[in-house]
């Protein structure tokens, strides 16, 4: 078993190598098993020091010159050589035990795919309300968080990737996507939830409510003309860190 642990990032200078020691330590769970492990750092057409901090890091990194999460996560794949993929974003840290409870998911056999619920890494009341919607959303319809995904590698071919058409909200659509394929295989799609992912509050920091709200709604009203168009996702692709 091999296991390819892919990390997007563009301009995560401030926050990458912490993230990658994170994720280096939670590696521990597959390799205590006898699987070999890679980590992918795929930078996204970076300005700052994000791929050579993550080389540093001892990350193999590859290039995606188009600035789009999607792309960067299958570019990230298309480099992997393992039979599961695993994607964790940037800002996050995942702990060994989360990934202990993936590989137990992985080697039961019936789980095609998974992701986990999150927690912030600061306490806020507004995002403390979101977060506990958007896991028992989560939870209840199998939406994998971006923030962290791990599917087999197999299952991600057959389903073609993360959609390039969607500059946000690509992984409710590859929920959608391997939910349907593991129902036609006789296998599931699960959200961890002992263990949660902790990732950055930066957003409320570097955002206003107003702008926040302007995109939700504009997402909620319009959703397709939203999430196809890069300048109206400007959460992801500003560049403010």
């Amino acid at each position: 078993m091999k296991i390819s642990v892919i990390v997007p990032a563009f301009n995560e200078e401030k926050l990458i190598v912490a993230a990658l020691r994170s994720i280096r330590s939670a590696m521990s769970s597959f390799s205590q098993r006898g699987w070999a492990v890679e980590m992918i750092v795929c930078d996204n057409n970076s300005t700052d020091a994000t791929a050579a901090l993550a080389r540093a890091a001892g990350a193999e990194v590859v290039f995606e010159p188009v600035n789009q999460i999607a792309r960067a996560r299958n570019t990230g794949a298309a480099a992997a050589t393992g039979e599961w993929l695993v994607f964790v974003d940037a800002d996050s840290h995942p702990t060994p035990e989360l990934f202990a409870e993936a590989a137990q998911q992985i080697e039961a056999g019936r789980c095609l795919a998974g992701g986990c619920t999150v927690r912030y890494d600061e306490r806020h009341f507004v995002t403390d309300c979101a977060t506990v919607g958007w896991n028992i959303l989560s939870r209840t319809l199998r939406w994998m968080a971006g923030s962290f995904i791990f599917c087999e590698r197999a299952a991600f071919t057959t389903v073609g990737g993360f959609n390039l058409e969607l500059f946000a909200s690509e992984e409710i659509d590859i929920s959608r996507k391997l939910k349907k394929l593991a129902k036609e295989q006789g296998r599931e799609v699960v959200i961890l939830h002992r263990h949660p992912l902790v990732t950055s509050i930066r957003k409320l920091r570097l955002y206003s409510r107003g702008e926040m709200l302007d995109l939700t709604l504009r997402a909620v009203m319009s959703p397709r003309k939203t999430l196809t168009n890069r300048a109206r996702c400007i959460y992801w692709y500003d560049g403010r860190r």
